[in-house]
């Protein structure tokens, strides 16, 4: 399903049937009643937890049908926060709001959130590479020395962080920060269920030849106390993909995500906050290029 490059951005929406809650880096968040939410993927771009100044348009459309494909995908791992009781139509009555929403939105079940990244990496690289090139560890994981750039680690690890605000910076924290902020029960099941859906989604790309490098997920609390799988799943967002054939370590391999804008700003003078660089128009174009080229490569048959 291509995205027209004629689709007009989506950068803020304005739903005035229902209480805004939040917008997010890229997510506008809206209550519907007490017991659900509607999530709108705008085409807003962030980099280096900054929202740069112009949208890649058609983008939300391609994050919410990729977390649509990888939530059915996980379903028998874990439960997720989609919720099949309200339509959109039913929500939004108003045309020019369901056309703001449409195609790009999820209708949520409402969760008590974790304030944590549960992130899971399977090869060094980005910050990841940093901390160990200053400590030899990942969030307090001790790594064998000598590794490479973009290198594969002997095993996918659990490296969680805290969750920014908008406009701040998430921070690698150790496991045991995330037992104290969340407890032992549920911190080792979000552990568990983390590495669960990397390693799942890590032989489904590898078949299709993308290796899921790294990936972040959320979670939450439903009304049963079950850890439930939230926000958005494996996306070019929210992963690195890379380009299976052209991975070598030592060397950034060819993506299909963000890191394709967080390497030409940092050719930039900019200091990573806000408000960030404009993008010239061939880089925009060519990230969403990799964006739909994701999602064409990992849902097709």
């Amino acid at each position: 399903m291509p995205i027209s490059t004629e689709l007009s951005s989506v950068t803020s929406t304005s739903i005035n049937s229902l209480p805004l809650i939040h917008r997010g880096k890229v997510r506008d968040i809206y209550a519907v009643g007490e017991d659900h939410l509607l999530l709108i993927a705008t085409d807003r771009l962030s980099a280096f937890d900054v929202v740069l100044p112009e949208p890649l348009p058609g983008k939300g459309i391609l994050l919410t049908k990729i977390s649509a494909f990888w939530f059915e995908l996980m379903s028998d791992l874990v439960p997720n926060h989609l919720s099949n009781e309200l339509t959109l139509e039913e929500i939004l009555t108003d045309p020019a709001e369901l056309a703001q929403a449409k195609d790009r939105c999820m209708v949520v079940k409402r969760l008590d959130g974790f304030p944590i990244e549960a992130v899971v990496r399977g090869y060094l690289i980005g910050s990841g590479w940093n901390d160990y090139q200053q400590t030899g560890a990942v969030c307090g994981i001790t790594l064998p020395a000598d590794l490479q750039l973009a290198q594969q680690l002997p095993e996918p690890f659990f490296t969680p962080a805290s969750k920014a605000a908008v406009g701040d910076h998430d921070e690698n924290i150790s496991f045991q920060q995330v037992v104290e902020s969340i407890g032992q029960e549920h911190a080792d099941q979000i552990k568990e269920i983390s590495l669960a859906i990397y390693q799942r989604a890590a032989i489904h790309a590898r078949d299709k030849g993308i290796i899921v490098a790294d990936t972040k997920f959320e979670f939450g609390l439903n009304k049963a106390g079950d850890v439930t799988l939230m926000d958005e799943v494996l996306t070019p967002d929210s992963s690195r993909f890379w380009e299976a054939s052209s991975w070598q370590p030592g060397s950034n391999p060819q993506s299909y995500d963000k890191q394709f804008v967080r390497d030409y700003l940092e050719t930039l003078d900019w200091d990573k906050t806000a408000p960030g660089p404009k993008l010239p128009e061939a880089i925009k174009d060519k990230t969403l290029q990799r964006y739909q080229q994701a999602f064409d490569t990992l849902t097709k048959g």
